[in-house]
C-alpha cells in the first residue's frame, strides 16, 4: 500500500531531509572543534551524491538494480560519504575550520532543508485532499 502512495520522489525527498540532517550535525562539530589543534572540518557532498542518485556519477560504478543489493560506499543516507577539507598552509595548528565558511554551510543547509520539506507538505497536502474527495 505505501509503494501505492508513497513513489520514488517521496522516498528520495525523505532521503534527502536524513542528510541534510547529518550535514547539520557535521557542521556543528566543525564549529565547536574550530580552535582544536588538527582538526579538519567536514563536509557531506551533496554535488557528488546528487549526480550519482540523477545517473551522472561515476560510470564505472555499479547500478543498483534491486533493493537487496549492497549499497555503495557513501550512498546509505543513515552513512553518507564525508570529505575532508585540508587544512591550510598558513594554518599553524592544523586546523581546517573556517568559522565564515561553516556559518554559511549551515544557513546553506537549513535553506534546503526548509525547501525540501514544504515539498513534501504540499505533496502531503495533495494526498490529503485525493482522500477527503476535495472537500478539504
Amino acid at each position: 500500500m505505501s509503494a501505492f502512495l508513497f513513489d520514488r520522489l517521496h522516498d528520495g525527498l525523505g532521503r534527502v531531509l536524513d542528510l541534510r540532517q547529518a550535514q547539520h550535525g557535521i557542521t556543528a562539530s566543525n564549529l565547536a572543534n574550530a580552535t582544536t589543534p588538527g582538526f579538519r572540518a567536514r563536509f557531506i557532498p551533496f554535488d557528488k551524491i546528487l549526480a550519482r542518485a540523477v545517473g551522472r556519477g561515476d560510470p564505472m560504478e555499479l547500478a543498483r538494480l534491486d533493493p537487496r543489493h549492497v549499497l555503495s560506499a557513501g550512498a546509505d543516507p543513515k552513512n553518507p560519504e564525508v570529505d575532508e577539507i585540508e587544512p591550510p598552509p598558513w594554518a599553524a595548528d592544523g586546523n581546517s575550520v573556517d568559522p565564515e565558511r561553516e556559518v554559511v554551510r549551515l544557513t546553506e543547509n537549513q535553506m534546503m532543508y526548509e525547501a525540501v520539506s514544504a515539498g513534501l507538505s504540499k505533496r502531503m497536502a495533495m494526498l490529503r485532499y485525493a482522500a477527503s474527495d476535495g472537500r478539504g
